[in-house]
Order: C-alpha cells, then sequence, then structure tokens
C-alpha cells in the first residue's frame, strides 16, 4: 500500500499543521486519486481508515521519513524536535521512557502503571511506551494524535497516541546503506534490501547497528555509563494475490547490552541557592539564599563524607558529567525486544475488513548503584533479578468498514483483544553501609554535633555517654526509655547487606472492547463524527517476597510499645522506619499475596466539521478517553511500616482506580500546496489522574481528584489525616488547557519553513484529594495543589527550516536544514520540590550536505544540540538522603555531531 508525501509538506519537521485539509470534499473521485498517484497528498490512518490528512479533523501531527532523516531522529525521544505538544523523556531505566502530550504523561518506574501517551508500531501496541525506546530503523510515516484517544486505537490511551508505520516491502529490488560516525566514539551501521519474489510476494530485510560511548565517567570504576550497545533486524514479506487482498507479516528482534542510567548531584548552577529554602525545607518557599544542596551546612553531607563520599562529587558542576558511586557497583543491564505481527486487508466487496494479529515479548533488567553516591547505601547486583520486568502480550483487532446512504455514511465497527502478562523481579538491597548511614539520620534529627558516622549507632562513646546520662550532672536524654533507643540505633547500625534476595510481582491482564466509529455527511462541506467504545479490563495480582533483613522485626518489637508516647513517638518510629524502609523485612520471607480487578468504561468521541471553503475546515469535538487502573508493584506501598501485619495484609493499598478525562476542543485549519495555517483551543479534565511519585524512599501511586468544597488548606499541610472529602463532592483533580498554533511556508521551489507554538496551562486543580471516595492527598504532594503538572512547560515553540537546491545542471543537489524547540520554565519533579525546576531552554539541530542525482548518495555533517545546552530530564529526591534535600538528576544529552554516508539503488 502506499503513503506518498508532498514535498513541501513533508518538509515541516514538527507541526501538527500538516494534518490540515487541503482538497475540498466534493472533489472528484478521479482527481482525487490523481493526486494521490502524484504525491500531492498524505494518506494517514488516524482515524482506522486510509484518509487523506486533509480531511481528518482531528489534531494531529504526520511526520514522514524524510523528516526525520533531516532531523537525525532514530527513536521516539527525537520527535520532541518535531512537534511542539510532544515530550519524551527517561529517567532511571531505559525502560522507564515516559511520553508526554499538552503535558499529560505516566510519570515514574512502576510498570504496573500503562502509558498514558500509547505508541503503535504497525498498528501493535507496546505495552508501555517506554517499550518503544530504541532503535526504529527505517520508517514510512509517524502519526502522533493529541488529546485522549478513546475509540480507535487499539488500546485505550488517556492523553494521545504515537503510531509508527515502518517501510513496507515493494514490489521492485532495491537496497541501501548508511554509515555514520560521530563524537563519543559514535557508529551508526544501517542497510537493508527489498525484492520482489514473483509477482505477488515481496520481501524486504532491514539492519541497524550502533555502539556509542557514555556520556557519564565513573570515576571510580573506570568506565563510562549511559553508553550504547544495541542492534535491530527486522524482516518482512508482503503478499499480494490481487487487488483485493493484502497481507503483511512483520518480524523483528532487537537487542541492547548497555549501562543505564546514571545522576549526578544538583548544584547551584541547576537550581540556585534562591530556589532551596531556608532550613533546607524544600516544602516552603525561600525568602534569600541558602546554602547549596551540597554544601556542608546540610548536615547529611558530613556523614557522607565521612563514610566515604568523594568530595569531587560535591563540588563539581551538575553538567560535568562524572560520577562517583560505590566501588564495584555497576548500571549493566540488558533489555531484548521481539515480536511478530500480521495484517490483513480484504476487499469483501461492500465491506474492508481488516485484521491485525501481534505477539510481542520484552525483557529488561537493570543493576544500579540506586542511591547515587559514593556511599554503599542501596543497590541492585546487575543480573536476571535487577530491577527486571518482562512482557508477553498478545493482540488482536478486527475492523470492518463501509459505506451507505450513497456514500453519506462511512462506517466502521471492530473488536480489539489484549492479553498481557507482566512479570517484575528485584533484587534492591540495603548496602554494606547502610548500618552506618541510617543511625546519622536519627542522630542528626536530635543534635548533628553528636553524629560520628564512623562508630556504631553513629554515636561515639562520649555521645553515648551524653545521652545514656552517664556524664556527671547529666540525665538520660530519654528518661527510661533511653536503653531502648539506644539499644535500637546499634542493631540498626548491623543492618548491612540485607533485605531483598528476590521478589516477584505478577500482573495478568485482559482487555476486550468493541466498538464504533462513523462520519457521517449530514450536508456538503458538512460531517458529524461518532464514536462509541466500550472496553471490559479485568487484572489477575500475585506476589511472592524472599528477605532476610531481621533487623526490622528486632526493632520493631524492641520499640512499637514508645509509639504510643508522644515525646517518643518521633524517635521510635524513625528507628523502626529506617529499619523497615518500604516494608523490606524478613517477616515477609516466603510470604505470598493476591489479588484481583474488573472495571469497564464507556469512552467515545462525537466531532462536527465544516468544509468552509475548499481549503479551510473548521470543527469541534468532544472526546472521553480512559487509562486502565491497576496494581503498585512495589511491596512498600502494602502499609506504613509502623503498622505492617503481615498475617494481614491489605492488598487494597496496592490498587489504584482507573483514569477517565473529558477533552473539548474547537479549531480552524486552513491548507494549500504553499501555505498552511492551523489554531486550536482545547480543554480536557482528568478523574482519578495517576500519579506516581518518589519521596526518597518509597514510590508512592496515588489518583489525584480535587474536592468540590473548600479544605482551608487542609491538602497543603503535613498530616495524611487531614483534607478529606464527601465522595458526592468528588471532582476532576488535573486540568490540561490551552491553545496550539501551527503554520507551514514553502514560497519558493527547494524551501520550506514550519513553525508551532503550544500554550498549554496543566495544573492541579486546588483542594486536591487522593481518590475518588474522598481521601485525603498523601502530604509528600501537599505542593501540587494549584500548581502544574511536572515537565508540563506552559510555552513550547518548534521552528525548521529545510533548503535542498540543485548545484548546477549536474544532477547534485544542497542540503541545508535546522529546527529548533524553546521551552518555558518547569518543575521536573512530580512533587514539585522547588529545587527540581528547569528553566527554560532553546536546542537547535542542523544539517549539511551534498546529495547525488535523484539522491542515489548523499554524505551529510549534523549537529544534535548545537549549542550544547546543559539541562536535565528530570530531578529527583537523592534516594534516602532525600531527607536532608539533597537532590540527584538525570541529564539530558550534550552537543553531538559527526557525519553520515549513505547510498541506495
Amino acid at each position: 500500500m502506499k503513503y506518498i508525501y508532498k514535498a513541501s509538506a513533508c518538509a515541516f519537521a514538527l507541526s501538527a499543521m500538516c494534518a490540515a485539509p487541503v482538497y475540498a470534499q466534493d472533489q472528484s473521485a478521479e482527481a482525487a486519486a490523481e493526486d494521490i498517484d502524484s504525491g500531492n497528498v498524505i494518506v494517514v490512518r488516524a482515524q482506522g481508515r486510509e484518509q487523506e490528512l486533509a480531511d481528518v479533523p482531528v489534531a494531529i501531527s504526520a511526520v514522514s521519513a524524510d523528516d526525520l532523516q533531516k532531523s537525525g531522529a532514530t527513536d521516539i525521544r527525537e520527535l520532541n524536535q518535531l512537534a511542539p505538544s510532544l515530550l519524551v523523556s527517561s529517567t532511571g531505566n531505559e525502560a522507564n521512557g515516559s511520553a508526554r502530550i499538552r503535558g499529560i504523561g505516566t510519570v515514574g518506574d512502576n510498570p504496573g502503571l500503562e502509558s498514558s501517551v500509547a505508541v503503535f508500531i504497525d498498528g501493535v501496541y507496546r505495552s508501555r511506551s517506554g517499550n518503544a525506546l530504541g532503535e526504529i530503523g527505517p520508517i514510512d510515516r509517524v502519526e502522533i494524535l493529541r488529546g485522549p484517544q478513546g475509540t480507535l486505537g487499539g488500546r485505550n490511551s488517556s492523553a494521545g497516541l504515537i503510531s509508527i508505520y515502518t517501510a513496507p516491502p515493494e514490489f521492485t529490488f532495491s537496497g541501501y546503506g548508511a554509515f555514520t560516525y560521530g563524537n563519543f566514539d559514535h557508529i551508526r551501521a544501517e542497510g537493508g534490501i527489498n525484492a520482489p519474489i514473483g509477482d505477488t510476494i515481496a520481501a524486504r530485510l532491514d539492519g541497524v547497528y550502533v555502539r556509542r560511548d557514555g556520556f557519564y565517567t565513573d570515576v571510580t570504576n573506570g568506565t563510562d555509563v549511559n553508553n550504547k550497545d544495541r542492534y535491530l533486524v527486522r524482516g518482512q514479506l508482503l503478499f499480494e494475490p490481487s487487488s483485493d487482498l493484502t497481507v503483511r507479516l512483520v518480524g523483528d528482534y532487537s537487542k541492547k547490552d548497555e549501562a543505564c542510567c546514571a545522576a549526578t548531584f544538583v548544584q547551584p548552577d541547576f537550581a540556585p541557592f534562591a530556589r532551596v529554602s531556608p532550613g533546607l525545607n524544600g516544602f516552603i518557599k525561600p525568602v534569600g539564599p541558602s546554602p547549596a544542596l551540597t554544601s556542608t551546612q546540610n548536615p547529611i553531607i558530613p556523614v557522607l563524607l565521612a563514610l566515604g563520599q568523594d568530595p569531587r562529587a560535591l563540588s563539581q558542576s551538575t553538567f560535568d558529567r562524572k560520577i562517583y558511586p560505590t566501588q564495584g557497583r555497576s548500571y549493566e543491564g540488558e533489555t531484548e525486544d521481539y515480536g511478530v505481527s500480521v495484517e490483513v486487508n480484504y476487499n469483501l466487496g461492500a465491506v474492508d475488513f481488516t485484521s491485525i494479529t501481534g505477539y510481542r515479548e520484552y525483557s529488561n533488567n537493570q543493576g544500579s548503584d540506586t542511591d547515587y553516591t559514593g556511599v554503599d547505601i542501596l543497590y541492585r547486583a546487575p543480573g536476571d533479578n535487577a530491577g527486571a520486568r518482562a512482557f508477553k502480550t498478545f493482540t488482536q483487532e478486527f475492523r470492518f468498514q463501509g459505506t451507505a446512504f450513497d456514500d453519506r455514511l462511512d462506517w466502521l465497527v471492530g473488536v480489539f483483544y489484549a492479553n498481557e502478562k507482566l512479570r517484575v523481579r528485584d533484587n534492591i538491597r540495603f548496602g554494606s553501609q547502610y548500618g552506618s548511614f541510617a543511625p546519622c539520620r536519627i542522630i542528626n534529627a536530635v543534635n548533628p554535633a553528636l553524629a560520628s558516622p564512623t562508630d556504631t549507632g553513629c554515636l561515639s562513646a562520649g555521645g553515648k555517654a551524653l545521652l545514656s546520662g552517664q556524664l556527671p550532672g547529666t540525665m538520660p536524654a530519654f528518661g527510661a526509655a533511653t536503653p531502648l533507643l539506644l539499644a535500637g540505633l546499634d542493631n540498626l547500625g548491623g543492618l548491612n547487606d540485607l533485605g531483598t534476595v528476590e521478589d516477584r510481582y505478577g500482573q495478568d491482564s485482559e482487555s476486550f472492547a468493541i466498538f464504533t466509529h462513523n462520519i457521517i455527511e449530514i450536508t456538503d462541506g458538512l460531517d458529524l463524527t461518532l464514536g462509541l467504545r466500550y472496553t471490559k479490563e479485568t487484572k489477575d495480582f500475585s506476589a511472592s517476597f524472599t528477605n532476610d533483613n531481621t533487623v526490622c522485626p528486632t526493632n520493631r518489637a524492641l520499640l512499637s510499645n514508645l509509639l504510643a508516647v508522644p515525646s517518643l513517638a518521633p524517635l521510635a518510629g524513625g528507628l523502626i522506619a529506617l529499619s523497615c524502609q518500604g516494608n523490606s523485612t524478613s517477616e515477609l520471607n516466603g510470604v505470598s499475596i493476591s489479588d484481583d480487578r474488573d472495571e469497564s468504561e464507556f469512552t467515545g468521541t462525537a466531532i462536527l466539521s465544516y468544509k468552509v471553503t475548499p481549503d479551510l475546515l473548521v470543527y469541534g469535538s468532544y472526546s472521553r478517553g480512559y487509562k486502565a487502573g491497576g496494581f503498585n508493584l512495589d511491596r512498600s506501598a502494602l502499609s506504613n511500616p509502623l503498622l505492617l501485619d503481615v498475617t494481614n495484609l491489605n492488598t487494597a493499598n496496592l490498587q489504584f482506580g482507573q483514569e477517565t478525562v473529558n477533552a473539548f476542543e474547537i479549531g480552524a485549519k486552513y491548507s494549500t500546496p504553499e501555505f498552511t495555517f492551523g489554531i486550536s483551543a482545547f480543554r480536557q479534565e482528568f478523574t482519578n489522574f495517576q500519579l506516581n511519585t518518589f519521596n526518597g524512599s518509597v514510590f508512592l501511586v496515588q489518583n489525584v481528584n480535587s474536592c468540590g468544597t473548600g479544605l482551608g488548606g487542609a491538602d497543603l499541610d503535613t498530616s495524611a489525616a487531614t483534607g478529606s472529602c464527601a465522595p458526592g463532592d468528588v471532582q476532576p483533580g488535573v486540568v490540561a488547557q490551552g491553545v496550539e498554533l501551527e503554520a507551514t511556508m514553502s514560497p519558493v521551489d527547494y524551501f520550506n519553513v514550519a513553525v508551532g507554538l503550544t500554550y498549554s496551562d496543566t495544573s492541579y486543580e486546588n483542594d486536591l484529594i487522593g481518590n475518588d471516595s474522598g481521601a485525603p492527598l498523601d502530604p509528600a504532594l501537599r505542593l501540587l495543589p494549584g500548581d502544574n503538572l511536572s515537565n508540563a512547560p506552559e510555552l513550547t515553540a518548534t521552528a525548521s527550516l529545510s533548503y535542498t537546491p540543485p548545484l548546477g545542471n549536474s544532477g547534485l543537489s544542497g542540503l541545508f536544514y535546522l529546527n529548533a524547540r524553546a521551552t518555558s520554565d518547569y518543575n521536573t519533579g512530580s512533587d514539585l520540590l522547588f529545587g527540581k525546576e528547569q528553566d527554560g531552554y532553546f536546542l537547535v539541530n542542523g544539517r549539511i550536505g551534498i546529495r547525488g542525482p535523484e539522491e542515489k548518495w548523499a554524505i551529510e555533517g549534523w549537529v544534535q544540540n548545537l549549542f550544547d545546552k546543559d539541562y536535565t530530564q528530570v530531578a529527583f529526591n537523592t534516594p534516602f538522603v532525600a531527607s536532608q534535600q539533597t537532590y540527584s538528576a538525570f541529564l539530558a544529552e550534550p552537543r553531538t555531531y559527526g557525519i553520515t554516508v549513505r547510498g541506495r539503488f
């Protein structure tokens, strides 16, 4: 099947304006067919049918293979430069990539949460957007749909959809190859061959190999991190026995053996003094300068230094890209991804039938120095159980489409089925120095001057004598409970290299949906689109634990009685919490739990569109989207460690509810071959918004709503018990609203310009609550009410320029290409702590080259991040150090550059 792009339209590298209609609906079928054959239109499948992009009244960007080649994009993260409303980032693991559209996306590293932005490759759903991070090889086009997709698109998605179509086989013999060399010893080799096998079968084979040194230097272990070492092989068969039947078989395999993902301490060059609050309290906005996060005035820093932290890690720039982890700890990991799909398109006469069948397996494991410091506090040993996740996914979609009433009704009905088996394994353990570090957090709370990190319990003999009242003129600091508390400190000091031996989680999901999508021509130029979908979802959860942390039950038994004494409860509770952090306890050893959940939801869309003139379309739409609920695959959510009862574990604490969104949009699009312009305004209201937050110790998965009745600031305090709401008064907790502007111009031959601007106020409502039952918001989220979501800049602008003039009469042509993306300030942390704010920045990529006759060969020089702009993807609470307001950050890539040589026949 053919997907043909007009050259002037395809030169835009970013803009959804290519979605603007170009031709009037009353254009004759003969003329339309002639335009398609001559390459004057773009064909997409955004509405489950092959349609001219000009006739699709939805918010969509279509990016061609030529655009991606010019921009240098080789995976979905690099689509950021091509679409202003899209942001794709990755954090602590290659498998944890998150895509956001209009500021909405799934946050964090928990595979139990599905993606707000679904990713499909050749019509087959990828279980999480992170599963699509990697080389995509030669493609035909990428479609980016903005807003909830609640009718078509296979799997439901609440924020948008990215659909990638790989280059299909053709009935001509051809081949290609490309070789790239760049800085960081970057090597990329790509090649493929296409061949007809008789008159009815065509075959295609493509391969990509990439190797690159890491952006971080591990000074401690003498290696580099965040490197690339990966390959992709994809084979295809196309069977066309007649004009009515097409069968396409696609199989692919990819693998990565890479070290990922390092982080550096946040320093004033990222979080200036004015952003760090007085008293090192990250929940209070500052009124003046205060110490750097890694200053020795921060009481946790002398502890880290005393235990062996390399001081260079605390004094270098955030962006020096040198890390000083624990000796012997590694970020090595492995990712394997493979699958097969079959797409059948059969014209049955009055009805067109489509079947898309897919089966995929994906696995990833990643070792880590999980505390990101030179002190051995927390780690995952590389191997099969290192934060591993594995997906086995089967999907099947059937669609039937036809017309009725003299073609005034274009109808479509279909069913979709997905079966996903998710397995998670983990081996996270307290390090060999956790018992030296953790007691110092308690002592710092009592009196930092008493901290002696190299002594048991973080107390010297003199310090113990002082607190126990053994020095002349002193009394026991905590009365009769002093011996118990000191014994608890000593016990905590023995918590070294203990914790998880192996935890296993399983989640089996089944999703069944039936849907219909119909376009009704009311009058010439006036169309009404109606779509409806019913989805039934079931999930079965199980988990089993193997754990050797005996310090937790020992200190729980020793200190639990002190929790009833108000003056002693904070110290006793702190000791128990640090001994049982994340519900790591031998009490769970050999324990298994299970649960299940069922849910169903109606979603759909209604669009009224009118072709005012052959070049101008106006439309208004309503859509309802949905993202399934599920289970938090993290034992820390079972309960508060102070209240854990292994004889009565409450698996309900692991559940989070389904997320729904109601979206409204109006827009106008003007399009001619030389100029396009579009404007749209949108509002999206999210109920039960799913948020995953790391609070420095554990991951919190929380549904977020708001209360129709004012809470009087009870959602802003430090209490987990205040700020509840009557269930009948629950309202959406997140609203995204804004305006998108796009324009493209092709004023003269060979010259194309595109610009895009997105204003999106994507923010939490005031008076927030935790779920749709009206439960209070977790106090770790008390900065959220009324503020913008993380990684959701209000303003984003993109632009591209492409010039490809002929060079004399030789048949040669030149290439000059630039694209740029600028964003306003935004916070990168999902808890919105002030030290995680990223200043606005401006990124520029460029490519220049010379191409042979008919582009049979090319030599191109390129640069990404031309001005070497330093910025972060996410800043986060440094694990176990966060209570002292020390942050770390996953950095974005620095400037890269190189040369590419390509050829084809």
